[in-house]
């Protein structure tokens, strides 16, 4: 096996990194969240091999958004049923539980392929600064 190639399942020495929501706005906390998943800090980054890190982010509740997009973000669901259709703003999906927000967002800026669901399981999000993560974060 080479250098480029990786096994399914196959253990590696990942980092992880701890990132402080509080105050920070949505879009440009994601886009960070999703390069380090990605692994694009890395030196020897590459779009087809999964060498992101782990990232645990804290205080979802307290993370903002710009302009009036608080009352005019709409979150679609569709319940499977015929006109099951649901829709939340951002302000009742706050409300509900701001930790998919986190996710919803970072997923969408995740490359749109067969590593985005591994990826996407290694953010790990609190909606206050407790977690059971301090002995990987050194």
């Amino acid at each position: 096996m080479n250098s480029t190639t990786q096994r399914k399942g196959e253990c590696q020495n990942r980092k992880w990194f701890l990132v402080d929501l509080n105050g920070q706005t949505l879009g440009r906390v994601s886009t960070q969240i999703a390069a380090l998943l990605m692994g694009k800090n890395n030196s020897d980054f590459s779009f087809h091999r999964d060498d992101g890190a782990y990232v645990v982010a804290v205080n979802a509740a307290s993370i903002t958004v710009s302009g009036n997009k608080a009352n005019e973000k709409v979150y679609y669901h569709h319940t499977g049923y015929p006109g099951g259709i649901k829709e939340l703003t951002y302000k009742e999906m706050m409300i509900r539980d701001p930790k998919k927000v986190i996710i919803h967002s970072v997923y969408g800026m995740l490359p749109k392929n067969k590593l985005r669901d591994r990826r996407i399981s290694r953010l790990k999000v609190f909606l206050d600064s407790q977690h059971p993560y301090a002995d990987k974060l050194k």
